[in-house]
């Protein structure tokens, strides 16, 4: 069985990509290490870079295509760092259309310039130019991820971010033999940007994934896939770290291997209070820290095989939408076990128990067992004042169809998504965080006409969000570039209630510049005056994207402490593109330390 492995930037060096480390003085008083990385963008065809010709086009499902890459790599490399560490990324984009790049789950503290998502804190990187990322590192420690932040671009651009502990400390655990990112995904056999336009063109529903994948392949249930199939060599014994990622556009999945069980200790770079399944559950954005332990003698291997299935199982939660409901699968082989078979002959791998695609139950017992890990080195500081209360709804809408246009949305309008009723829609000629630097103080709008501060802390109308049968004019909403502006220091309470409008579904909520207590999660319409009774303030856990439970509602607390412009937007690819966004404008504080950084230079231009 042929073995695929995922790629470390640190393997790479060559004239497309340069590592190196150097430690100098940080901000402030303490140390950073500092690393750096190039990253070249391109649509994969035969390109010089200096001495370098790479061609990646890509076979997967018995059919050849190009891809958007970075280093011609999918899923592309692996960012390994340590906490309080600076890493800097060049990017050159050598592809043919505008990208950007985000680093999911790095607050980056004061610097939302670097933070990626198109003309919401830059203006994309246009073909041939380049643009230097600084992700500064702060409290975060354990898996998170980068991708692209423009149109669908991640669909194959994206790739894992390792944080290990300062030198000089340790994991709140044994250190693991090894430790492997696990990246799952999906493939579509078409041009995901054809695809895109097709949809924005008409409409109508985004075309569902050929293939669901881990580490960028299939797996041996796909025509064409068995070759290339990812496998994890491991030996009896000892104990593996795996670094799990959900980088897919539309799937939540659970993940298991056949004969192992998995203890959880980290979840979007926090530690968790260790507890042991049989699978995880990761929605699109989510990051799991996972150990797992191989058996010690032939004796506990079951029939004495020598393989294992590892398999990625997708969730879906609204019946009403077309979904892939495939398995992805790849293979833990032990290198020391039984012979190898001879050749010619396939190895029938034991599979995992995996709960069914339409198990949400499964989904939200697993994420109730989250718990931050609260030690003295690790704490959880849970804030319990509140000083800005909001209620936002979540729900899939329809906008009404031009009388030129033919649309193939619901009752022949045109699908769209919104918070509170509004359908975010990002300026095309400006980002917001460079109008909102450049004019704060030479206008009263403060952003240069391209945003309008009046997010609404609570939905235009209450009703029974989760009812089965609701009226049909509550599917309409409206475009707006609507944001929400926050005073430096406040503690913010944000209750994201879903809703039955076009179909009650799960909505995985990713917010750009801090991670935040999910302090309660319930079924049905939230209630202010009995739930926040049942609130964990404890040790509630500590994530970047809080997966709201279909027909019902999470909620979540953070600090405004970090100045700047940042995004809030499902991480279903297709909600975020139909509206399902805002964002949040923090304020300056008084401090030296509490101010937006300035922009770095060569910032890209609209």
């Amino acid at each position: 069985m042929a073995a695929s492995r995922m790629p470390a930037l640190w393997l790479l060096l060559g004239a497309a990509l340069t590592f190196g480390v150097a430690v100098s003085p940080a901000e402030g008083s303490s140390s950073r290490s500092r690393r750096h990385y190039d990253f070249f963008v391109n649509v994969p065809r035969m390109v010089k870079h200096g001495l370098q010709i790479r061609k990646a086009d890509y076979t997967r499902l018995c059919h050849r295509k190009s891809i958007l890459t970075v280093n011609g790599l999918f899923p592309g490399p692996t960012i390994y760092a340590r906490r309080g560490d600076v890493v800097t990324v060049h990017v050159h984009n050598q592809g043919d259309k505008n990208v950007t790049v985000h680093w999911h789950g790095v607050d980056q503290p004061r610097n939302p310039w670097s933070d990626g998502p198109e003309f919401i804190t830059q203006c994309p990187i246009q073909p041939g130019a380049s643009f230097t990322y600084r992700i500064i590192l702060s409290w975060e420690e354990g898996t998170l991820w980068w991708h692209a932040h423009s149109a669908f671009d991640r669909a194959t651009v994206h790739g894992a971010i390792v944080i290990r502990p300062p030198r000089g400390t340790s994991y709140p655990f044994m250190k693991p033999h090894k430790e492997i990112p696990i990246i799952l995904g999906e493939w579509w056999k078409g041009d995901v940007q054809q695809l895109l336009a097709h949809a924005l063109r008409t409409g109508g529903e985004f075309q569902p994934s050929d293939a669901n994948t881990i580490n960028g392949q299939p797996g041996d249930m796909f025509p064409c896939s068995r070759d290339g199939m990812f496998t994890l060599p491991v030996e009896r014994g000892k104990t593996y770290m795996l670094r799990l990622v959900n980088a897919a556009l539309a799937n939540e999945f659970f993940f298991g291997v056949a004969g192992h069980r998995l203890t959880v200790v980290g979840t979007d770079a926090s530690y968790v209070k260790p507890f042991t399944t049989d699978h995880v559950f990761l929605a699109p954005g989510q990051t799991v820290t996972a150990l797992f332990t191989t058996h010690r003698s032939s004796r506990g291997l079951l029939r004495n095989t020598r393989y294992y299935y590892m398999a990625a199982r997708p969730l879906s939660t609204n019946p009403l939408v077309v979904f892939d409901n495939a398995t992805a699968t790849a293979v833990l082989e032990y290198t020391d076990a039984a012979a190898a078979p001879p050749a010619g002959v396939t190895p029938s791998p034991d599979f995992p128990t995996l709960p069914a695609t339409n198990d949400s139950a499964a989904a939200d017992a697993y994420a109730a067992r989250l718990r931050s890990l609260a030690s003295d080195a690790h704490p959880a500081r849970v804030p319990r004042r509140v000083d800005e209360r909001m209620l936002v709804t979540i729900a899939v809408n329809e906008i009404a169809c031009a009388p030129d246009e033919h649309c193939q949305g619901p009752n022949g309008n045109r699908l769209a998504a919104s918070f509170n009723n509004v359908s975010f829609e990002a300026p095309r000629h400006a980002d917001i965080l460079g109008a909102y630097y450049h004019h704060r103080h030479r206008s009263r709008s403060a952003a240069g006409g391209v945003r309008v501060e009046d997010f609404p802390n609570n939905p235009p109308l209450l009703f029974n969000f989760t009812a089965d049968d609701l009226p049909p004019e509550l599917e309409l909403t409206a475009r707006g570039t609507r944001v929400k502006v926050l005073e430096y220091g406040a503690v913010v309470e944000v209750v994201f209630q879903g809703t039955a409008i076009l179909g009650a579904e799960n909505h995985p909520i990713h917010l750009h510049g801090f991670s935040f207590y999910v302090v309660g999660t319930g079924p049905g319409n939230f209630d202010g005056d009995r739930d926040p009774a049942g609130y964990n303030l404890v040790d509630p856990p500590y994530q970047n994207t809080v997966a709201v439970p279909k027909g019902g509602w999470s909620a979540i607390r953070f600090r405004a402490k970090n100045p700047g412009v940042w995004f809030m937007h499902c991480h279903f690819e297709r909600h975020m593109v139909w509206g399902m966004d805002t964002v949040f404008i923090v304020k300056d504080g008084n401090g030296a330390e509490e101010k937006m950084m300035p922009p770095p230079p060569g910032m890209p231009r609209c």
